[in-house]
């Protein structure tokens, strides 16, 4: 599901009325964006001139140009490919036009040349691709299927319990499919039994989406199995289940250098850095332009209309590398900061994939009302939750809460205490009927249908996320950029203006009730002046 673009909508009724209880001047809804040449060379120091300058013209153009490099190198932008080198080179052109600081940082990581081929009872070389997080290692022997269904909807539980592998043959390739747990569990659950190497298979059936492509499994983290492990199609599955079947399993890694992008506005303030950050490469399946041209171009944009602002804590904006590999280029980038520099970052915003097509509005679940965190959330997250929860109360929108997953950038700075959050429309998860009423959309499709895939286009989007997220972005960026004394106590200036950030509704006004979400609770946010 796609939304035409329209004119760009700056503030919700719900806003409009606030706003104008507070004597911030809004621009009326409807009313044509402030030109190019007035936000270019105009100071956006209060809410209501950024937002009227980061539009949805602004951010498509962004993303329009990562579509036109995938489409110049291959179709894809991901790590170590010319599409990835060119969206680095976009971003420092575009931060350096608009008077930030652009660093390149590369980094190292372990790349992988894999190899998927069946022996018997026919030979045929698979398509594949090796897992994030697979271990290192070459397997010739027997494929065994694991507790597999090739019939009817082809619901499953392949491989998630330790169960399904009793008297499995030690050595043997397990043959699992994908459907009722995470594939990491899978591939734990075999190298246990005693696997010499995984391949995981399609669904084979539409209920979520196009569940017959090849596999680009995500384990949950780096080299969490030390066997090879590969995703396949439903297909190659079928064919590889066969009685008599074997195979030849290979991964081997090599050291690749990629590279960070560290945009960077000097504050007035000395040793409070403000931080926010998307992923910039996509899977080497397709573009990625809502994984995560989204939340790049976002960001872009952003950088793009404060960059006369003069915030005062320095605001360090980051594109990272190799996130489809296991969030590689954010935990190296943490891991190459002295103790000293990891203690000057107040906190840190994280977008990724925020214009999912088929959307709901995402927070990540700080205060663990919904989902407990796999790790400790650090102290001030809970107020960055509620800043975003407030944006989504001002411009009347509905949201919810997304879990710390561990799945994306966020992750490495948790890890060092530092306080996080960010935005989160959904990727291969399916929609419920609860949540279709809220956000409308289609129940039983995933959020995103090209998660992942070639499909994964200038045309996967929703413009009307991307328009509320967009703005969502910058509200907080902008916030913090001014003051952080509410995630570490650290007392900043006031934005002009007078505005009062309003508490978040919270489930009274069905903004998170109807799916049992967040209990808008923000005790250091309730009638905020700033």
């Amino acid at each position: 599901m796609t939304s035409r673009l329209r004119p760009r909508r700056t503030l919700g009724a719900a806003a409009a009325a606030a706003l104008i209880t507070t004597s911030l001047v809004a621009v009326p809804s409807g009313a044509a964006p402030a030109g190019k040449t007035g936000c270019d060379s105009r100071t956006n120091n209060t809410y209501a001139k950024l937002l009227e300058c980061v539009t949805l013209d602004g951010v498509l153009e962004h993303m329009e140009a990562f579509q036109a490099i995938a489409d110049a190198h291959g179709g894809n932008r991901a790590s170590d490919t010319p599409g990835y080198q060119a969206s680095v080179d976009y971003v420092v052109e575009t931060l350096e036009a608009s008077g930030w600081s652009a660093e390149v940082v590369p980094f190292t990581y372990d790349a992988a040349d894999s190899e998927l081929d069946q022996l018997t009872p026919l030979a045929a070389s698979h398509p594949h691709r090796y897992a994030t997080g697979t271990g290192e290692g070459e397997v010739t022997a027997a494929v065994v299927p694991v507790d597999i269904n090739l019939v009817g909807d082809r619901a499953n539980t392949s491989g998630c319990e330790a169960a399904d592998f009793a008297g499995f043959p030690a050595g043997a390739i397990a043959l699992v499919q994908r459907g009722g747990c995470a594939f990491g569990v899978k591939a734990l659950n075999a190298e246990a039994a005693g696997a010499g190497g995984v391949i995981i298979f399609n669904q084979g059936d539409t209920s979520a989406g196009d569940r017959f492509g090849v596999l680009n499994p995500t384990l949950g983290g780096q080299d969490i199995v030390d066997i090879p492990v590969v995703g396949t199609s439903f297909d190659s599955g079928v064919s590889l289940a066969q009685a008599g079947s074997t195979a030849r399993v290979s991964v081997q890694f090599t050291e690749v250098t990629s590279y960070n992008v560290i945009g960077e506005l000097a504050g007035r303030a000395e040793g409070n850095v403000v931080m926010a950050g998307a992923h910039l490469d996509s899977v080497t399946a397709g573009p990625g332009i809502n994984d995560n041209g989204s939340g790049s171009a976002g960001l872009l944009e952003v950088a793009q209309q404060m960059s006369k602002s003069r915030p005062e804590n320095t605001v360090r904006l980051a594109w990272w590398g190799a996130e489809e590999l296991g969030l590689i280029g954010s935990t190296e980038w943490v891991g190459q900061r002295t103790p000293e520099e990891l203690e000057e970052i107040a906190l840190y915003l994280n977008f990724d994939m925020i214009a999912s097509p088929n959307y709901y509005f995402g927070v990540y679940d700080a205060n663990e009302s919904s989902f407990e965190a796999p790790v400790t959330v650090p102290a001030g997250s809970e107020h960055i939750e509620g800043t975003f929860e407030s944006f989504y109360t001002l411009r009347g929108e509905p949201y919810d809460d997304s879990a710390f997953s561990g799945r994306s950038d966020y992750q490495a700075f948790i890890n060092e205490g530092i306080p996080s959050g960010g935005l989160f429309t959904g990727a291969e998860v399916v929609k419920t009927p609860e949540q279709q009423a809220v956000w409308g959309g289609v129940a039983g499709e995933s959020f995103d249908q090209c998660y992942h895939q070639a499909c994964d286009t200038i045309d996967n989007l929703s413009h009307e996320a991307l328009e509320v997220n967009a703005d969502a972005v910058a509200f907080a960026v902008f916030r913090y950029a001014m003051s952080t004394e509410g995630v570490n106590g650290v007392r900043g200036a006031s934005v002009p203006g007078r505005f009062t950030i309003p508490a978040p509704a919270g489930p009274e006004h069905t903004f998170a009730g109807p799916l049992g979400g967040d209990d808008g609770h923000d005790p250091d946010h309730e009638g905020e002046h700033e």
